[in-house]
């Protein structure tokens, strides 16, 4: 680490994402927050967040080319993609881009076999067995992304159009949907019109708000049934142990079944740490 003055991890989601900075010999020296990083949102504007995030920290920007960073991003599927967004960005001493599951099974196994679920904004798997590391799940809030707050968002949009064309309930809940994106079919599908990810994903707490209503509780049961069949197949390619993190996690919890909750296991560090961790193997070699 000769030529590394400080090391970087970025764990970039759909709705925010976080940046820590630690010193080579494990020191703290910073923490900052900023918008989404899923790289699907346009390399500029991710870059812009992340690099928000990171001067959050407290870290000057004349002190990047000396760092080593690596960024967990969400919306990264492959290499190719990977490099497209690094190329995209600003210079560092040594850099490398993996998934925001890559990261996060790191923080939670250490490097060790495991498997983190992430259920935020969006959803994401990563299976580590033997050294290999699997993909699975969160392919875009357009197709996939079951089990998220988004996908759990998007459902209480359409459940209330049913309820404004007559064939699904009006309650509560779904009073309170309209309140937030608009009190008339009109007004709803004007919001669709402009509406992201993160946007469908912040209509989540709604419904764990709601909770005892029947249309919310259908549709948060809805939600776990996904992610009980997610963690199932990760056992099932693999995983001795699964970790369950994102900004939904802990709300969801709750409504998995007794199999999933013999499954789990609680991480040992968070996926901002799983990225220093990379880091670290970036700057000694």
């Amino acid at each position: 680490m000769d030529n590394v003055a400080i090391l970087i991890g970025v764990d970039g989601g759909g709705t925010g994402c976080r940046a820590r900075v630690r010193a080579p010999d494990g020191r703290l020296l910073g923490e900052g927050r900023g918008g989404p990083a899923n790289v699907r949102l346009g390399h500029g504007l991710a870059w812009a967040n992340i690099l928000s995030a990171i001067d959050a920290t407290g870290i000057d920007r004349a002190a990047l080319p000396d760092a080593a960073i690596v960024l967990g991003l969400a919306g990264i599927v492959d290499d190719a993609g990977a490099n497209a967004m690094l190329a995209a960005g600003p210079g560092f001493g040594r850099a490398r881009i993996v998934s925001d599951g890559h990261i996060a099974c790191v923080g939670a196994f250490g490097g060790g076999d495991g498997g983190v679920l992430i259920v935020g904004t969006g959803s994401a798997a990563q299976v580590v067995t033997g050294g290999h590391a699997r993909a699975l799940f969160g392919w875009g809030f357009e197709i996939d992304d079951r089990g998220s707050g988004a996908a759990l968002g998007r459902m209480a949009v359409r459940a209330a159009l049913d309820a404004i064309d007559g064939i699904g309930p009006d309650t509560p809940f779904i009073t309170a949907i309209r309140a937030r994106i608009g009190d008339g079919a009109g007004a709803i599908v004007t919001w669709l019109g402009t509406a992201r990810p993160a946007d469908y994903g912040a209509l989540a707490p709604l419904a764990f708000a709601h909770r005892d209503d029947p249309v919310a509780a259908t549709l948060i049961a809805r939600t776990a049934r996904q992610v009980d069949a997610m963690i199932a197949h990760m056992v099932a390619v693999g995983a001795p142990r699964v970790a369950l993190v994102g900004g939904m996690a802990a709300a969801i919890l709750p409504w998995l079944d007794a199999t999933s909750h013999d499954r789990l296991d609680s991480p040992a560090q968070d996926a901002t740490e799983g990225a220093l961790l990379l880091a670290q193997e970036i700057a000694g070699s």
